[in-house]
This record gives C-alpha cells, structure tokens and sequence, in this order.
C-alpha cells in the first residue's frame, strides 16, 4: 500500500472515530430548546371620531395617536405576551377578554398574557362587564359602549399572529435606568398632624400646593431591552406617574409620555418602544405642572432625558431559555365595606339613576363575589424582575418591591386590570386624601398586595 493511500485510510478511520466530537464541536451554538426569541406588534388604538373617551366625546384626532404594542417571548415554554395600551384603563370582563383573545393568537393562556394600560385621559375605557350592567338597567351604556374595544381586540390578536411569522432569536438582555428631573410629584400634601390637607392633582393652579416638596416617588425611569446580539430588537421602559399635562379636550392623544415614547422612537428607530405606566396612583405631575399647554412638551422632554440616560446606562447580559420564567399569584383583593353597603342598596332598590357612577365597581364586585381572581404576575428573565399590578396602585408597592430584591432589577407595571381602581397601602386609609376617599378596596386588600409581590419576587 502506498503512503498515500494508508494516508487516505487513516484519514477515513479518523473521520469515523472522531465524527460525534466533531459534530459536537460544530454546534456550539445552544439547541433551539435553550435559546429564547421575541415578535414584537404595533398598532394604531385610536378610535374613530364620535367614539367615547374616558370623559368626553372624541371629536378630534392628534399628530400622534394611540397606540397598543407588545411583544411575545417564545422558547420558555408557552409563549408569554406583554402589552401596553395607550387607554385609561381595561377593566373587569373586558381584561379577561382582552388576555384571552392575545393567548389565543399567540398559541398561549390567558394567564401567560399582560395586559396594561398607561392610563392617559383622553383615551377610551373599557369594561364588558359595566356595559352590560348599563343594558339590562335599560340605560345608554355612554363611556363603556364596546363596539371599538371588540373591533380593536380582532386587530389586536391578527397584529400577535402576524408578527409570530418574523421572531427575532435574542442573545442578550440590557439593563438601564437613570433619574428623571422635575416630572414626577405626590399628589398627597400633609398637615402636621400627619393627614393629608390637600391633594395635587396632574395640573396644579395653586402656587403653594406646587411650592411643596416632592414627596415620596420613584424617580428612576427603568430600561429593559431585548438584544439579538449587537442589535437592539425591543426596548421596555417603566415609570411612575399619572401621565397627564391636560385634558378633556376631546382629541385622543397619548400625552406626555407617549411623545416621550416618539422621541426616543426617533432617536433609535429600528427598535420597538414599549412603555409601562407603574405604580402611580398617588404620583403626578402636579409640582412642575400649572397646566399651561407648554408644559405637555416640558415634561416630554424630560421624561425622553431619563429615558436617554437610561439607555446609555444600559449593561447587557447573556440569557437563554433557562434564564426565562413566568409566575401568576392569583389573589382576591376585597372590596371595602362603603362599596359593598353602595352596591348592596343599588341591587336592593335598582335605582337606575345611582347605576352611572358606581356601574365599574358593581362590576367588580359581581365577579369578586363569583369567585373572580385577579392574577399579579413576575416575568424572571436574567437579573431582570417584572412585576404586574392592577388598578391604581401607590408608589409604595413599586419601592416595596425594588427593597425586598436590591440584588436584581426589578420594574413593575401598574394598571393591569383596572376594575379594582386605587390601591393604597394600609395606613393610607387612615391618612385620608381623595384616592382613598374614592378607592372602592378595602384597607386589608393592600397586605393581601404585599404579600403576593413578595411572594413572586422571593420565589427561586
């Protein structure tokens, strides 16, 4: 045999011996099953004209309409949805059926669904469940006639399967956060004595009620993007605040922080913006805020600053499928006792003209009294913590959250069902103040709150 041909066997013999490793060698790159990817969706949420505000009838339309966007994390088990609209609020039977029309369209459950509201004024509300409270009292269901939610929720579930067709695989995760200067103020003012004397609302006329301090807020603005990558696919962005300059204009717009939200989108344009309203129940604008026209621009801009920082901030970090999980604590948030006594004397009497101004919070109680629950969620990705809240809640929930894990970052999301309304932890129910004088939950719901976020966030 020639040398070149025992060359050529040895080869051969080597080839076979040594094929498995080489193979292994060859596919470095993680099996699909570990590795995570996301579709991102964007859609107008504007109503036509005609339709039904929060407050007012829509006469009009703005340069910058409103928007619903999300995205679908797929690869850690069943795919997860998060998503944000630009309404006040989605309440009751119509969050149930707003989550299961997402699930259905990502091939999911409802319970792997977040669905949250930024809370902006002049935007819709709806609740399926207040709407048909209204139609069997033989009255006009006004403000939650639901004929554009339904139309909305059909686009919506399309835009999710539309964009399952294009996933981006995701390598990495960044995180950022920075502080946002002379946004974001308590609206609860205290007297000596420890109560609240008065309340800054968003806009604030009273030169003295602005002349007071801050208060207590969460001043970082939060930043999670998802990376294929060097190249930034999705960037989520939490802040607390109510997000009003002004209102009742009868234009649907997405005010302060949906131009926030533009700015940033035009400043990295290839890169979904995704905007989370957190924990601001009791926050607005009001300190920097008189209600001048100017100051939606102001405000704008300097929520677009924080947000800048934030993503110079960033630091990015490796995940993988194993890096990705997602928790629901189910609870039962108790109506308070004034709400229960309202609801009990209306379905005893069936005044009609009391039904308007308390129909959201029948609704509520109906399903509370059905058992409903309403789920609190946490998405682990990496060193990153979601947490979803419904309703209104106060800020303290969000600092409450962040101290129990100072070791990761953790951003929360408020506004998820809106039908429990304001959220207050216990002693503010005892401090007074408009947001627990209209709070249809009860002082005890709160530690029912805590326990679920530290539950989820303590969780391994």
């Amino acid at each position: 045999m020639t040398v070149h041909k025992r060359l050529k066997c040895l080869l051969m013999v080597l080839s076979i011996t040594w094929a498995p490793y080489m193979m292994m060698a060859k596919n470095q790159i993680p099996p699909a099953n570990n590795s995570i990817a996301i579709s991102v969706f964007d859609l107008d949420a504007t109503p036509s004209v005609g339709t039904a505000l929060a407050y007012d009838e829509m006469k009009n339309s703005w340069d910058l309409g409103l928007r619903a966007r999300g995205v679908v994390i797929l690869g850690s088990g069943e795919p997860i949805v998060l998503c944000a609209i630009d309404w006040i609020g989605i309440a009751n039977e119509s969050h149930v059926a707003f989550r299961k029309a997402l699930a259905e369209a990502a091939g999911t459950t409802p319970n792997r669904v977040a669905l949250h509201s930024l809370h902006q004024h002049d935007a819709p509300r709806s609740d399926f469940g207040a709407e048909k409270l209204l139609i069997e009292a033989n009255l006009d269901p006004e403000r939650y006639e639901g004929t554009y939610d339904r139309q909305l929720m059909v686009k919506l579930a399309d835009a999710v399967k539309e964009s399952l067709k294009n996933p981006h695989p995701i390598t990495h995760i960044g995180l950022g956060e920075a502080e946002v200067y002379q946004v974001a103020s308590n609206r609860r003012i205290f007297g000596s004595d420890s109560l609240v004397k008065a309340t800054r609302f968003s806009a604030c006329g009273d030169r003295n009620l602005r002349d007071e301090p801050e208060g207590l807020i969460d001043p970082k603005v939060s930043l999670i993007s998802f990376w294929e990558r060097e190249k930034p696919v999705a960037i989520l962005s939490f802040y607390a605040t109510h997000p009003q300059s002004y209102y009742r204009t009868g234009i649907a717009n997405p005010d302060f922080p949906g131009i926030a939200r533009f700015l940033r989108q035009l400043e990295v344009p290839d890169v979904l913006h995704l905007h989370f309203n957190g924990a601001g129940g009791n926050i607005a604008a009001g300190k920097y805020n008189d209600g001048s026209k100017i100051n939606r621009w102001i405000l704008a801009q300097r929520l677009a600053d924080g947000m800048r920082r934030a993503w110079s901030a960033t630091e990015k970090e490796a995940v993988a499928a194993v890096s990705v999980e997602w928790l629901v604590q189910p609870v039962r948030l108790r109506p308070s006792d004034k709400s229960l006594e309202e609801v009990n004397k209306w379905e005893k009497t069936k005044e009609k003209e009391a039904l308007p101004g308390i129909v959201s919070r029948v609704a509520y109680i109906q399903r509370y009294r059905d058992g409903g629950e309403t789920d609190i969620t946490c998405l682990k990705i990496g060193k990153a913590r979601i947490i979803g809240l419904p309703g209104e809640c106060f800020v303290e929930f969000q600092l409450f959250a962040k101290k129990i894990r100072p070791d990761l970052f953790v951003a929360v999301a408020a506004y998820g069902d809106y039908g429990p309304g304001y959220i207050a932890p216990r002693e503010a129910y005892k401090q007074g103040g408009y947001e627990v004088e209209v709070s249809g939950i009860s002082p005890e719901a709160s530690d029912t709150l805590m326990q679920a976020i530290e539950s989820l966030l303590t969780q391994k």
